[in-house]
């Protein structure tokens, strides 16, 4: 069974999964669903229809707008926000005060194991590569490649990342090859804009 606090917010078409937590003050959305032992803190928001992979973090205040895909594993971090309005307006041209017709709604799409941190702001439509990391206060405004390392505003890529979110180091001088010195694991820049594990094909 899911534990949802009694000052949470979830609607009751919302799928919520086994040994999941949502916490104090949080807002869940119709038909939002979210995976297996996930973490929703306190204040966050859960967009209609948004979908969680199992074991996500969603830390206090982050607001997460539909239609966003998170995969396994993801981390975002406090007051983070995935947007999802290209062209944002609260009126139409006209004057008239924009509804849920006038717009179509695009989303952010977060790989496996990515991370997200404390206020980084990523504006859809993007996608975050898998085991990637946006660095606090980041915003996002093209796709990031898997273990991509990006800060800044705009956010650029300052580094590499491994599974353990450590910073990787070059081997010997390389240009191409990286290991983590946390688990040891060595990587390969295939192109500027690619690396990969050293032992896949």
């Amino acid at each position: 069974m899911p534990r949802i606090v009694d000052t949470a917010d979830v609607s009751d078409s919302a799928h919520i999964a086994e040994g999941t937590s949502v916490w104090h003050l949080a807002q869940v959305r119709e038909d939002a669903q979210i995976g297996r032992e996930c973490i929703i803190g306190r204040g966050a928001y859960i967009g209609t229809g948004v979908r969680l992979g199992n074991h996500c973090k969603v830390q206090n205040y982050a607001l997460i707008y539909e239609p966003a895909v998170l995969d396994d594993g993801v981390f975002v971090g406090p007051a983070a926000v995935l947007t999802n309005d290209v062209f944002p307006r609260a009126i139409n041209p006209d004057g008239s005060l924009k509804s849920a017709t006038d717009w179509e709604a695009v989303g952010v799409v977060i790989r496996r194991g990515a991370s997200i941190g404390a206020r980084a702001v990523c504006v859809a439509p993007i996608e975050i590569g898998q085991w990637a990391t946006v660095a606090a206060g980041a915003v996002v405004t093209k796709d990031v490649p898997a273990f991509a390392l990006m800060a800044g505003v705009p956010a650029r890529r300052i580094g590499w990342v491994g599974h353990a979110g450590v910073r990787l180091l070059p081997v010997e001088d390389s240009r191409t090859l990286f290991e983590c010195p946390e688990t040891g694991r060595r990587y390969t820049l295939v192109d500027d804009d690619e690396l990969r594990e050293a032992n896949e094909s």
